[in-house]
């Protein structure tokens, strides 16, 4: 049922489906209240969701590796939502001295943060290492994202905090994650040309990603629950 749904478009328990638009979900949203980073804002997925955040009066922050193409992302959604506040900061996930001055340079801004979208990613590449000597689709996928969120989590704990808006960390992964190496993530192996494949190297980084956010909510569920446990029970004393 799920997989007929996805292809006619079908609405699920929500009322939205695969054909839904991010406009059709986010009707009646008022976001003027909430700062989001997108990486990979620069084009396709993430311009859309870039635009319609826009729309809908965030602040949004563009992070991308090429600043043209993220500028005329820029103009496109200004000509949809005139007045909005849209900043373009440089990010190339595949090296982490560039994830580090990213979050250096957002963190100076001082501005909140309420939603970081780990959007970003490229797709069966050819076998290469990134500047860190790791391979390029598990460094810009995932490594670089993991690195990303770790660095701004204390911004977003004390913009909730601050706030009293619950944060949101949205890792974008694929159907790919199921064509992996045999047995998962191969650690050991992770930078061995000899037994590189273009897809399972690209469906291996999607597992991380899809792992990392399994972890992230644990996490922050059992923190979340320490921190109401703790208050909760000195109001008691």
């Amino acid at each position: 049922m799920g997989l007929f749904r996805l292809v006619t478009g079908l609405p699920g328990p929500s009322g939205f489906g695969s054909a839904s638009t991010a406009e059709q979900v986010t009707a009646g949203i008022d976001a003027s209240n909430l700062t989001v980073i997108i990486t990979g804002g620069a084009s396709g997925i993430g311009t859309e969701t870039a635009r319609v955040f826009a729309l809908r009066g965030a602040n949004v922050i563009i992070a991308a590796r090429n600043l043209e193409a993220a500028d005329g992302a820029k103009q496109l959604i200004q000509r949809t939502a005139p007045a909005s506040r849209v900043d373009i900061l440089e990010l190339d996930l595949s090296s982490l001295k560039s994830v580090r001055a990213f979050a250096d340079k957002f963190l100076s801004m001082d501005l909140p943060l309420n939603i970081l979208i780990n959007n970003a990613g490229v797709m069966f590449c050819p076998y290469q290492l990134s500047r860190d000597g790791i391979e390029m689709q598990f460094a810009t996928n995932h490594l670089g994202h993991f690195l990303l969120t770790n660095l701004l989590l204390e911004k977003m704990r004390s913009t909730a905090k601050k706030t009293g808006i619950e944060g949101r960390i949205i890792n974008l992964s694929s159907i790919a994650h199921k064509h992996t190496y045999k047995g998962g993530i191969w650690f050991d192996r992770l930078n061995d040309k000899d037994v590189y494949s273009d897809k399972k190297a690209y469906g291996q980084s999607k597992l991380a990603n899809i792992l990392h956010a399994n972890e992230l909510s644990r996490r922050l569920q059992v923190l979340s629950f320490m921190h109401n446990y703790t208050k909760n029970h000195t109001k008691k004393k």
